[in-house]
């Protein structure tokens, strides 16, 4: 599936991170990813987009986005049938070596990145790792977007609305 193609836009400012969630989604399970081929492919978005919000933020206010938990629980719904239930680890700072990332996505693991500047405001996903680059899903814009790794690593990520990670949901062990 090429996402940039899809050009998929969060439906308001409060669902990068069901709009991440979704792709994943579409990226682990061919069944649910079809829906993206459809005619009604923008509508089905926008509505799962909501159904997933609502599904996984049921204490925790929505307008304060997706935290990394529910980000893990959302993906899993459609990676446990692979094999893999998705964790999340913070961000470990200029020690980060990435070894989860750099393994799980050329596997065909996408992995959410949660961003920010102070605190954190908004989830990415990446979908390809090349070499010292990743390309990552932008749900703001729809598009795919190139970072480097060391800008990751030192807090310096352009191109994504915001500058530092603070949490990366990876595919944890066997289930």
């Amino acid at each position: 599936m090429r996402i940039a193609a899809l050009a998929l836009t969060q439906r308001d400012g409060r669902t990068c991170g069901p709009s991440v969630a979704v792709v994943a989604g579409a990226l682990l399970d061919r069944a649910y990813g079809a829906q993206l081929s459809h005619p009604h492919a923008r509508a089905w978005f926008a509505a799962e987009q909501a159904r997933v919000h609502a599904a996984i933020n049921r204490v925790w206010p929505r307008a304060l986005g997706l935290t990394p938990a529910g980000m893990a629980a959302a993906i899993s719904v459609h990676s446990v049938s692979r094999g893999r239930r998705y964790r999340w680890r913070p961000w470990r700072g200029r020690r980060d070596r990435f070894a989860d990332v750099a393994s799980a996505v050329p596997a065909g693991w996408p992995v959410a990145m949660l961003i920010g500047r102070v605190v954190p405001r908004h989830w990415v996903l990446i979908v390809e790792v090349r070499g010292d680059a990743w390309d990552c899903y932008e749900p703001s814009s729809g598009e795919v977007r190139t970072v480097a790794v060391d800008a990751a690593r030192r807090a310096r990520l352009t191109g994504l609305g915001y500058p530092r990670p603070f949490a990366f949901v990876v595919p944890g062990a066997l289930v």
